[in-house]
């Protein structure tokens, strides 16, 4: 068995003990719940858990301080009382800022402690200098009961940055995000032994998912919102489906 699909294996061992073994797609919350709560914060990630997801789609940087922040914008005026560049602050002035509806941005620490094991987490690696810093602190995490490789995904558009990761890391499932035409990622796939390519589900058809999980690779596409899209993503047989709406997608009872 080559490395490629050892990573699928363990992968699916994990995710299979929460799902049917159906062809039903694996139900991604998109930096948790962010059609109801604001996103990447807490009470979202636990909002996603509550309404049935498998996995959860978070958003990471490293503040001026080291630590790694959940956060998807560079800039904070969107969705904060301030601006700025998230990765200029440290921690300390990061956790004084008010987010949407009087939340704070949170850690990653504080994310992987809240899920504790109980879905699988995709962390995406946003910002720059992410890879080596995320592969440690997982590391960590590993020697407790609750986190194990086969629990995480790490994606990214910056494919430098998963080269990084893949480089520090031979054990955490990598996929490879894409927003052109996902059949352009297999080869970075191949090479840094991803388990799935990420791809935007407007790329999708057919021809070009049959192809990709030709190659050996799953699709988790994002961001399906619309019910007869999330038909649609399903009925092309992908393996996940990153959503800003968990509960939109009820899994099967057989």
């Amino acid at each position: 068995m080559n490395c490629q699909n050892l990573y699928i294996l363990c992968f699916l061992t994990f995710t299979m003990t929460s799902c049917t073994l159906t062809k039903e797609p694996l139900i991604i919350g998109h930096r948790g719940a962010k059609g109801h709560i604001a996103e990447n914060t807490l009470p979202s990630i636990a909002k996603a858990i509550e309404l049935g997801a498998d996995g959860i789609e978070i958003d990471v940087f490293k503040c001026a301080s080291g630590e790694l922040v959940v956060f998807h914008d560079k800039t904070l005026e969107k969705l904060t009382n301030t601006s700025g560049y998230i990765e200029e602050l440290d921690l300390d002035s990061i956790k004084r800022i008010d987010l949407l509806n009087g939340f704070t941005i949170p850690t990653l620490n504080e994310v992987l402690d809240l899920i504790n094991g109980q879905v699988f987490l995709n962390i995406e690696l946003k910002g720059s200098s992410t890879a080596k810093k995320t592969s440690e602190l997982l590391t960590t995490y590993f020697k407790s009961k609750t986190w194990s490789p086969e629990k995480i995904i790490i994606s990214s558009f910056d494919w430098d940055e998963l080269k990084i990761f893949r480089q520090n890391n031979d054990e955490v499932p990598i996929a490879i995000l894409t927003e052109d035409d996902p059949l352009d990622a297999i080869p970075i796939g191949l090479q840094l032994k991803a388990i799935a390519l990420n791809p935007d589900f407007k790329t999708l058809n057919q021809k070009n998912v049959e192809k990709i999980h030709k190659a050996g690779f799953k699709i988790f596409p994002w961001t399906v919102n619309k019910i007869e899209d999330l038909i649609a993503i399903k009925n092309l047989g992908v393996d996940g489906i990153i959503t800003d709406f968990p509960e939109r997608f009820p899994k099967s009872n057989n």
